[in-house]
């Protein structure tokens, strides 16, 4: 065989195995049913992720799913279809529980239950914290199909809401696994595990596969399926890429220019905490930019009001803490700033995912001071590239420093403001740590009354 034949022979094999790949086009090709086909359409889900293709047909033969695909890779309509149709061949009441490790994942999940189940009645409801647990209680009594929460939360209502409990459930959930284990849940995980049904069909996705997620795998599934869609830390490759390398003092000044350079994009700015999230929120507004804070200090209504005005394009930055950088699915982030370095090196993949998703494309900036420099470089090792720097002018940084050193003034007098109008309110802070602060020093005053 010539040279030319080999390679015109090569490429057919190549083209066969690429449309074999590619075959399942559609939704109903994966076996999913016609109602949900058209709930998809509405949607406007055309084609199947990757993670979609493969998980969807496994868990639909009934398979327990362990799927490891990077964020913003549809993992949610990889579980939930499944769980619906199997809902519409045996209707029940209580017959999936979803856990996820932040409470606006949790609203993002029903968001798309709700989407996908409209057409066949479906009912969810959102168990988390920073609600009050009596209007859950009631919420849990009318018995809906499927249940999102968060552990600790959820643990609460099964330990103390009267009547409820999960006995009869037929689909278990884990998503962000990597996540939910992170964040210490493990005992409230182990809980619910004791309580729910032994013959269940569990699903448990994760974006990096962490020792703790293998050993609650080896405890709650049998005999699972993986559907890996990248195995190695991956970051998508439409994303453009950058760091800039600057003295600590003037972060602040490279924030404004890079905004001003960049004028007409959505940001999202990640801060490492909610002081600093508040506080470069305030900077900016008072430079005159659309800023607004998502992150755990606020209430549950502020954070979704946060959140909500950002996907409505009605403010066009938003900084957050890492509470915002796993599974919240915001259509249109133009450009992600990473304004502190993320101690974990994990942590930057989810935050740059919040950008370039669904096939966009996307630009991510890394502000590197004298004290991140090992971080920085773990980054690069984890991720596998070199960085490049993002091209800037210095004297036009160093022309703001006065304006954006007024800022800083006026931005550090409202926070003070702030901080008095809380400890004044005091009662207005619901997270779960703050009420159960509350509680201790509640106890502890109970007690010395006793004494």
């Amino acid at each position: 065989m010539a040279a030319g034949d080999e390679e015109v022979a090569a490429a057919e094999t190549e083209a066969e195995v690429e449309a074999a790949v590619e075959e399942p086009r559609t939704f109903k090709d994966l076996g999913v049913t016609d109602v949900l086909c058209e709930a998809c359409d509405q949607l406007g889900w055309k084609v199947p992720t990757k993670i979609q293709v493969e998980a969807i047909p496994v868990a639909l033969q009934g398979e327990d799913v362990i799927g490891l695909a990077e964020t913003g890779s549809g993992k949610t309509g990889a579980f939930a279809l499944p769980i619906l149709q199997a809902l519409l061949e045996t209707p029940q009441r209580l017959f999936a529980l979803v856990l996820t490790p932040t409470r606006e994942l949790a609203f993002q999940i029903s968001e798309q239950f709700e989407a996908l189940g409209s057409s066949i009645g479906v009912q969810s409801t959102v168990i988390v914290g920073g609600i009050d647990t009596m209007s859950q209680s009631l919420a849990l009594a009318k018995k809906p199909h499927v249940i999102i929460a968060t552990p600790g939360r959820l643990v609460d209502h099964l330990e103390n809401t009267k009547g409820f409990n999960l006995r009869a459930l037929k689909f278990l959930v884990m998503d962000e696994a990597d996540r939910i284990l992170n964040m210490d849940f493990e005992t409230e995980v182990d809980k619910i595990l004791k309580v729910i049904p032994r013959d269940r069909k569990t699903f448990l996705f994760s974006a990096t596969m962490t020792k703790k997620v293998q050993k609650l795998q080896r405890a709650a599934l049998k005999n699972p399926v993986k559907c890996a869609v990248s195995s190695k830390y991956q970051t998508v490759e439409k994303l453009q890429q950058y760091y800039i390398f600057i003295p600590s003092k003037f972060k602040d000044s490279y924030l404004v220019y890079i905004l001003n350079e960049l004028a007409g994009n959505s940001f999202m700015i990640f801060c490492s905490t909610c002081n600093n999230t508040q506080r470069t929120a305030l900077l900016l507004r008072n430079l005159g930019f659309t800023a607004i804070p998502l992150h755990g200090q606020m209430s549950q209504n502020k954070r979704l009001g946060s959140l909500n005005k950002f996907k409505a394009k009605a403010r066009s930055i938003l900084l957050a803490t890492d509470v915002a950088s796993r599974g919240l699915d915001i259509p249109h982030v133009d450009v992600v700033i990473n304004f502190d370095i993320p101690t974990h090196s994990k942590d930057y993949i989810h935050r740059v995912g919040r950008t370039a998703r669904a096939g966009r494309s996307g630009k991510s900036i890394t502000f590197v001071t004298q004290y991140d420099v090992e971080l920085f470089q773990r980054i690069e090792h984890l991720i596998g590239k070199k960085l490049p720097a993002f091209p800037m002018q210095e004297e036009e940084v160093m022309m703001l420093t006065e304006r954006v050193a007024e800022a800083q003034r006026i931005a550090r007098m409202e926070l003070r403001e702030q901080g008095e109008k809380k400890r004044s309110r005091n009662d207005d802070d619901d997270t779960e740590e703050a009420i159960g602060v509350r509680n201790k020093v509640a106890g502890g005053k109970k007690k010395k009354r006793k004494a």
